[in-house]
């Protein structure tokens, strides 16, 4: 299992302090955004190569993660 922390990064100043990919621009949210509008894995990383398989799974990861701490703290 990818370790997110591992790839997804928060700074103040980039995107409105909102986590990130590896520092980039890309938001984890524009992942999941494409994600649910049905893009693969592979044509998100063919429009956006500096994107990994790895990424993908790590911007996944952080949102089950997210979801799972939600979960948690409204019980």
């Amino acid at each position: 299992m990818i370790d997110w922390r591992d790839r997804i990064t928060i700074e103040p100043g980039k995107r409105g302090g909102r986590p990130c990919v590896r520092g980039m621009r890309i938001a984890a949210e524009d992942v999941l955004g494409w994600l649910a509008e049905g893009m693969t894995h592979d044509q998100i990383i063919a429009d956006f190569p500096e994107l990994t398989e790895d990424d993908i799974r790590a911007v996944l990861a952080y949102a089950a993660d997210r979801q799972r701490r939600t979960a948690i703290a409204a019980a």
